[in-house]
């Protein structure tokens, strides 16, 4: 995809054959590969900008994270290793880009450069007229990919680098460097044209970020051209997208609240059929479709009302692995909102909808395990449909922590607008969530996300992160708002019961011996999160029938009469039930806000249906 010049050897890296220049001398892998990691790395040293100047499809702020991701993925995989065959080198190139895509831009990133390996994948070397194919095929493909294409994107961008570079390659006195060279002023003018094809973009005065990406990576490849390897270095400062003054882009762009979730998987099969597919994602109303890939391996991405609908219809055609969805609007408020801390934390906790919008916290999802099918909980399979679902299933659902590139996106994301991020945690004695969100962290070099162990989960998880969202809110800084959890961490306390423990108790959450007595009895068993992050037996309630109010009796007496308290409910498929403990607590505490959850498939798959959750927290006007 590009040609450069050998200057002098590279810590760590093998020193390559000189540059061509001229058309009888082709391109090398190895010549290849370096100014690749060049190109790459221009990109991300650039997210921040790309980030700000992102207004198309949807202004979500992240079209740099994802640019970076993707190429992110292929620096680490088939860029990391030494090569002697071009051909051989691209389709690992596009191969790692597939698996790694992330958003619009880079599945058809992904998508342009799967489709040049496809053209060259049999050849050791490049010439101009070589790599003009290649990247002509690269083009087609990746226009390919979109349902409903777009100019004055990124595609506009690909198809006039391809023209130039097919004009060069019919020349006599061309070759691949200077080939190349025509090709990136055509792909500049193509950027700086964006705006005269898009309304948005000039009504934004932005070129399209995606578009300005690739011509980054353009110009990385040119940097090689002209420094050799001093370019492959990586620089130590994110420069500026060349019509970005340094703050985020005003704009009026609203996102469709019927497609909200931009969603992504990575589908693997045998014969994996494009259009079949995108026949499928169109009929559940999926829109901004692209489908990067080939017969075995799909990168899919949409923005739709339901990520478990796309899930769905692309397991119909093979194996679903990398699911992920990430709340447009959310991300929106996240990039608008005006202080420097933002918080993050996971599914386990059980905040209430309006607080989460109120504070744009992030919340990270924990896989659920059912009947063999992996879901996002509380995104990919809402918590309704868990329990309806838990209660035919022959199995007991899993859950498992999410994995630490869920964490570093949503950090990442948020770091490109906010100069600081606080993870507020699920218990670590209760998962490896709250180290997987440690181990994202420890990736960031500036070291600007600080991780914060709740000890508690479900509603009281829930109340510290209500607390921090507050707190970030007023403008206070990390070590202020970490001062006041770890004051009210063990204010906070949280308490259970559930009519049916034999989930908690399969499960280790609760001792085998409590099991006969709750079964054979008609006592409720109760439990608490102890001081130490678990879920211990704290007694029985000598009632079924009325277990709800002798709950909330129970629940009263423990606690210091003439305090205010902020009150979270929880219910595991069990609304009727839950309104009655409220009621009850309301008779009986001093409550200044109250909230009434479901309680979601992370803890309701350990719980059981019927169980119901309390949370106090001392309230901040006491």
């Amino acid at each position: 995809m590009g040609c450069c010049v050998a200057a002098g050897p590279v810590p760590g890296l093998r020193q390559t054959p000189a540059m061509p220049t001229a058309s009888d001398r082709p391109l090398t892998a190895p010549a290849l590969r370096l100014a690749l990691i060049a190109g790459a790395r221009r990109v991300i040293a650039a997210r921040d900008g790309l980030n700000r100047i992102n207004v198309f499809p949807v202004a979500d702020g992240d079209t740099g994270n994802n640019l970076a991701s993707t190429l992110g993925s292929v620096l680490h995989g088939a860029l990391s290793r030494p090569s002697q065959h071009a051909g051989d080198l691209l389709s690992r190139v596009g191969n790692d880009a597939i698996d790694g895509a992330r958003g619009n831009s880079g599945a058809i990133l992904a998508q342009f450069l799967h489709g040049v390996a496809e053209r060259v994948r049999p050849l050791p070397e490049l010439d101009v007229r070589s790599l003009a194919a290649a990247v002509r095929q690269g083009a087609q493909s990746a226009r390919q990919a979109l349902a409903q294409p777009v100019e004055g994107t990124i595609l506009s961008v690909i198809t006039a680098f391809a023209d130039e570079l097919d004009a060069a390659a019919d020349s006599a006195q061309s070759d691949t460097r200077s080939g190349f060279t025509r090709a990136l002023v055509r792909a500049r003018r193509a950027l700086a044209d964006t705006p005269r094809q898009m309304a948005l973009l000039q009504k934004a005065g932005v070129v399209d970020a995606g578009a300005q990406g690739f011509v980054d990576l353009l110009e990385g490849i040119a940097e090689f051209v002209e420094g050799g390897p001093r370019a492959v270095r990586m620089r130590t400062g994110a420069p500026m997208a060349a019509n970005d003054a340094g703050g985020s882009v005003v704009h009026d762009h609203e996102i469709d609240p019927d497609r909200r979730w931009c969603t992504e998987c990575l589908l693997l099969g045998d014969g994996l059929d494009r259009n079949r597919l995108r026949v499928a994602l169109e009929a559940i109303g999926a829109d901004s479709i692209v489908i990067a890939g080939g017969a075995s391996r799909l990168r899919v991405h949409a923005h739709t009302g339901s990520p478990q609908a796309l899930f769905d219809a692309c397991a119909a055609q093979g194996r679903v692995e990398g699911m992920k969805a990430d709340d447009m609007i959310r991300q929106q408020a996240v990039a608008a909102a005006p202080q420097p801390l933002v918080v993050v934390t996971d599914s386990a906790a059980d905040l209430p909808d309006d607080i989460a919008e109120r504070y744009a916290i992030g919340v990270v999802p924990a896989r659920v395990d059912l009947d063999g099918r992996d879901y996002l909980d509380k995104i990919g399979l809402s918590t309704d449909e868990f329990y309806r679902r838990m209660a035919s299933s022959r199995q007991l659902p899993r859950t498992s922590q999410p994995p630490p590139g869920d964490f570093r996106r949503q950090f990442e994301l948020s770091l490109a607008h906010h100069a600081r991020v606080l993870y507020v945690g699920l218990s670590r004695a209760l998962s490896g969530t709250l180290q997987s969100g440690e181990h994202a962290a420890a990736r960031d070099p500036g070291r600007r996300v600080r991780v914060f162990d709740t000890i508690n989960a479900a509603c009281g998880q829930a109340l510290l992160v209500w607390r921090a969202g507050e707190l970030a809110a007023e403008g206070r800084d990390d070590a202020e708002v970490v001062a006041e959890l770890e004051r009210l961490r063990p204010l906070t306390r949280m308490w259970a019961i559930a009519p049916d423990i034999s989930h908690a108790v399969r499960g280790g959450r609760i001792p085998h011996w409590a099991a006969p007595i709750a079964r054979l009895s008609a006592l409720t068993p109760m439990a608490k999160m102890s001081v130490d992050g678990r879920m211990v037996v704290a007694g029985l309630l000598l009632t079924r029938a009325r277990a709800p109010e002798a709950f909330a009796r129970r629940v009263a007496r423990q606690l210091r009469a003439g305090q205010r308290w902020r009150v979270i409910v929880g219910h595991c498929d069990a609304r009727a039930e839950g309104e009655r403990l409220l009621a009850a607590l309301r008779t009986r505490l001093s409550i200044s806000e109250d909230r009434l959850v479901e309680t979601g498939a992370a803890i309701g798959a350990h719980a059981g249906q019927g169980a119901l959750i309390v949370a106090v927290q001392p309230a901040p006007d006491a």
